[in-house]
């Protein structure tokens, strides 16, 4: 297996090779990178080009790693044994497989992404050490021994909200995805926007970057938002005009409120404006 890119998502040189050295040590990918930037549909779209299913565990605060091997359900057994139920008597009907388990077990290999790995317990990665280095773990109550029959494809993400264990770095090959350069943001543009004329995407780019350059931002916007700006601009036939204008009763963009998502980056644009036009 190799990843040579594909059509729906601009991979840079730097990331292929990244995916392409996790495959080859047999590692998890541990991606990094600012909110917004590609990290979910990064596992997705490798999965799509090497024509492999794609399993998804996204970590929420209240998430524990046994959920991702399995879960027993002893509520249900009992309430079961209590109305005399068959199926009692077999434990393996109150497994909840979870999927990691769901990933050993398949008959062919597949790609695991375990999403936003840091949303989690400070402990949540140390406890998938065991089962994500060995692939395997034990099932206490059927007492058998869950071992990958092939090893996933492992996609873990982090939008560095808190530090990861050492011990749990040292089992990853890492990759942080960097803010996207001019360039890089055009091709990524281009794939979703094949249509969209060079001289408004000019003037959003520009909009785009000296919105996100400005410092102070509480919340710099991101790629997505950007493609979420230009396909607003789109749908309501927003004219070069207003991008470009001049007028001095023009504060901000156009629908900038899917660029900016605070009232304090928003004052501190209009003050910048401001002050520009100011001194103008």
């Amino acid at each position: 297996m190799k990843f040579q890119g594909s059509e729906n998502y601009v991979a840079t040189q730097d990331l292929m090779l990244a995916v392409n050295a996790a495959i080859t040590l047999k590692r998890p990918l541990l991606v990094k990178g600012e909110p917004g930037t590609g990290k979910t549909m990064l596992a997705e779209e490798v999965a799509t080009a090497l024509k492999l299913p794609l399993l998804q565990w996204h970590i929420k605060s209240t998430t524990k790693a046994q959920q991702g091997l399995y879960e027993y359900d002893a509520v249900s057994r009992l309430r079961d044994s209590q109305l005399g139920e068959e199926k009692v008597k077999d434990i393996h009907n109150y497994i909840l497989k979870g999927v990691l388990w769901q990933a050993f077990t398949a008959d062919a290999p597949v790609a695991l992404l375990i999403d936003e790995i840091d949303k989690a317990d400070i402990e949540f990665p140390n406890d998938l050490l065991r089962e994500l280095d060995r692939m395997e773990f034990y099932c206490y109550e059927t007492r058998e021994l869950v071992r990958a029959k092939h090893r996933p494809l492992v996609f873990i993400t982090s939008n560095n909200e808190k530090e990861l264990p050492d011990a749990f770095l040292r089992r990853c090959f890492f990759h942080y995805i960097k803010f996207p350069d001019a360039e890089t943001m055009q091709r990524i543009v281009d794939v979703h926007f094949p249509t969209l004329k060079k001289e408004l995407l000019a003037a959003a780019m520009k909009t785009f970057y000296d919105v996100r350059n400005l410092p102070g931002l509480k919340k710099k916007p991101s790629t997505s938002e950007l493609l979420d700006w230009l396909k607003l601009l789109m749908a309501e036939d927003i004219p070069l005009e207003a991008l470009q204008s001049a007028d001095s009763k023009v504060s901000i963009p156009p629908l900038v409120g899917a660029l900016l998502k605070n009232e304090q980056d928003t004052t501190l644009f209009e003050k910048l404006v401001f002050m520009n036009q100011r001194n103008r």
